[in-house]
């Protein structure tokens, strides 16, 4: 039975429409609902809410949560519909009278949130790291063919020179980019939306909200209550635009990786490790690690487009379509982590043929700077550009 039940019987296909996935979901913030909880406990004793021994009860059941939640024990049932009554029904169960009290002066609304929020700040913090193992890999290979020449390319055609270090060292200052990105979003998710309850606030109970903030490790809370849940999708887009960003960088590498592999070009090879093969043509050796990070690209950026359309129109205060963001996430997460790590692999390994890049460097490559050594001269450069474009316009 459902913990807001009034009575009244809800149609069965109702409750399964309005529950969808959420109790699996769910099962990802489990421990971040209980270190939220665990605070709120602690806060409640501290202004007399809770008696010492019911905190210390609540306290030692949400910890035995999280040691079930990693062996795989705890259940999420879908009548339960979310991770809140879940824990709420198992404490109730197990810790007694004092599981029915945890709920006071908060609303599943600030309870997802702050989980949310709380995964993530691991989450980013993850990513981040798996970021700069990726660019870390960049770097030293830019480093090591700095100076192997190498065609630049402008409307798929040949346009002036570059080197291998230059092109790799692109997309190493692309991911410390991404990484300010990250800090930037973190500071709007660092921050602390429990016990607003269900967006206008908690009456009459004296919360201390600085206190489980602190607590919870968040810089700050947000101070009103409608704002926080205002936040609810805008700062999972804000997380999922970065995700975004990351990804296309990695997109437009895949894609330099895919054609420069090839025989027509053969500037780097993939070694055997990395590639699939064809169950019909016995000679296929295919890039498929490539294509699929250049497709989760795509993958990404609709996840950032549902939950931005998700959020239009809504009026303010909490609307059920808001649910809908929390999925987005996780899979943004679990996508780009994935896809920086095996490009972090692809460019370990990537070899380059110094040999192959050199003869690529055909004279036209060379033609601006002709125009400029003109202009050194004294000749004007509208006039040097026509000079020397003529050597490649007349027959």
């Amino acid at each position: 039975m459902p913990i807001w039940a009034k009575g009244y019987e809800v149609d069965a296909d109702v409750l399964a429409f309005t529950t969808g996935d959420d109790h699996l979901l769910d099962r990802r913030l489990v421990p971040y609902d209980c270190r939220a909880s665990i605070a709120h406990a602690e806060m409640l004793a501290q202004v007399g809410l809770l008696s010492t021994a019911e905190c210390a009860g609540l306290v030692d059941g949400l910890e035995t949560i999280v040691r079930l939640w990693d062996e795989n024990a705890f259940e999420i049932r879908p009548e339960q519909e979310d991770c809140h009554t879940a824990i709420e029904e198992w404490l109730t169960a197990n810790v007694g009278e004092a599981g029915k009290k945890l709920h006071v002066g908060r609303s599943r609304n600030d309870q997802v949130l702050t989980a949310l929020r709380l995964y993530e700040k691991d989450a980013i913090g993850s990513l981040t790291e798996v970021l700069a193992g990726y660019r870390a890999a960049l770097l030293q290979q830019a480093e090591r063919h700095a100076g192997v020449p190498l065609p630049g390319y402008t409307h798929m055609r040949k346009a002036m020179p570059t080197t291998v270090g230059t092109w790799l060292g692109a997309f190493a200052a692309t991911a410390a980019d991404d990484a300010d990105l990250l800090a930037a979003v973190t500071a709007l998710v660092d921050r602390s939306p429990l016990g607003t309850g269900a967006g206008y606030g908690v009456p009459t109970l004296p919360l201390d909200r600085v206190a489980t903030a602190r607590a919870l490790g968040f810089s700050a809370v947000l101070e009103n209550p409608i704002h926080a849940h205002f936040t609810r999708g805008k700062t999972e887009a804000a997380v999922l635009g970065v995700a975004t960003q990351i990804l296309l960088g990695l997109n437009r590498l895949a894609s330099d990786l895919l054609l420069f592999s090839m025989d027509e070009f053969g500037f780097v090879a993939l070694p055997d490790a990395l590639c699939t093969g064809s169950s019909i043509m016995p000679q296929k050796k295919n890039p498929d690690l490539l294509e699929l990070v250049r497709g989760q690209y795509h993958v990404v950026a609709a996840e950032e487009l549902k939950v931005k359309s998700l959020l239009g129109n809504l009026m303010t205060g909490y609307q059920r379509d808001l649910g809908l963001t929390k999925g987005p996430v996780f899979v943004a997460f679990d996508v780009t982590v994935a896809c920086l790590r095996m490009m972090r692999k692809a460019v370990e390994l990537l070899e380059v043929d110094a040999e192959a890049c050199a003869s690529a460097m055909t004279s036209e490559l060379y033609a601006t700077e002709e125009a400029y050594r003109l202009v050194e001269q004294g000749v004007p450069f509208r006039e040097a550009y026509r000079r020397i474009a003529q050597r490649y316009v007349d027959p």
